[in-house]
């Protein structure tokens, strides 16, 4: 029986235990599609075992991926693979956060989120009495 491209299996039977690194950050949720996942990997936001690696590049269990996303930085890792999207609880399961790592991007959420000035909304927009005086105050009478 052969596959055909809209049949949901895996291609491969049993247990996956090498992946593509794209596909592999996919799979586990770091990126909403494979395409932004390779750019990450283009733009070298990614690294497997501290060294740069290609979109190419075979993950293991026991494997140690940096990810850049925006100013966090995620240090995982590998725990488990698969060549599909899965749920996000299970999606969890394929790698284990340093708690570093964790630790530090909850920290600078933080000081973005206290150093982020609210909105004041102010009175709305200037009236006629407020225009002229704006226009007065430009010319310089």
């Amino acid at each position: 029986m052969s596959r055909t491209s809209r049949d949901p299996r895996p291609a491969t039977d049993g247990p996956v235990r090498e992946t593509r690194l794209d596909k592999w950050l996919w799979a586990a949720r770091f990126f909403k599609t494979r395409a932004l996942a390779a750019e990450a990997v283009a733009g070298n936001k990614v690294e497997v075992n501290g060294e740069k690696a290609k979109r190419s590049r075979l993950v293991r269990p026991g494997d140690t991926v940096r990810v850049r996303i925006g100013p966090y930085v995620h240090l995982v890792t590998v725990r488990g693979n698969s060549e599909r999207r899965l749920a996000a609880s299970l999606a969890a399961e394929l790698f284990e956060e340093d708690p570093e790592s964790k630790r530090q991007r909850e920290w600078l959420a933080e000081q973005h989120r206290l150093g982020r000035p609210g909105f004041r909304g102010g009175e709305g927009r200037p009236g006629k009495k407020e225009r002229r005086a704006l226009e007065r105050l430009k010319r310089g009478d």
